[in-house]
């Protein structure tokens, strides 16, 4: 499995924490989530697996949370690896983060995440607006893979770019 970012701290445990993302795309564009906290990230909607929990579950959940959209996913792109500090939880992670190429399909909400709000942009755009280097290089694959459905599904349209 591919490794973005820190390789893991020598003499720290890092607890495996599974993880589900979504590369959703309504038209050219694709939906971000903006966490407005300290250290502001824009990121792929999606967030940790809890206990007895399902990734796809789990990618439902946390797209709901944090932008308030109904999604369906479409195919899984891969997963990859990633090593980080959670201050949110007070340990260090070994992420295994998998992504999935996503449609839009309505939204039903606010985020109940206070600190996260949607951003729609512009396909061509988005990857360079991601802060996690995993998520940016899954997201070129699922924009690869998105070509693929935009025949069958022209909602789901992006560019060849």
């Amino acid at each position: 499995m591919r490794r973005f970012g820190d390789w893991p701290r020598p003499g720290v445990r890092h607890r495996m924490r599974p993880g589900a993302y979504g590369v959703v795309v309504r038209g050219g564009e694709v939906l971000l989530a903006l966490n407005e906290s300290p250290g502001e990230e824009v990121a792929l909607p999606g967030g940790g697996v809890d206990p007895g929990e399902s990734p796809l579950q789990a990618l439902h959940r946390e797209a709901m949370e944090e932008t308030g959209w109904r999604i369906r996913p479409l195919r899984r792109v891969g997963a990859y690896r990633r090593f980080t500090y959670m201050p949110e939880y007070g340990f260090h992670a070994e992420k295994i983060c998998h992504v999935w190429l996503c449609a839009a399909v309505r939204r039903v909400a606010e985020p109940t995440e206070s600190d996260h709000r949607p951003v729609w942009a512009a396909a061509e755009m988005a990857a360079a607006a991601l802060s996690i280097e995993g998520e940016r290089a899954l997201f070129a694959e699922a924009m690869r893979l998105a070509r693929g459905y935009s025949a069958a599904a022209p909602r789901l349209a992006v560019s060849a770019a």
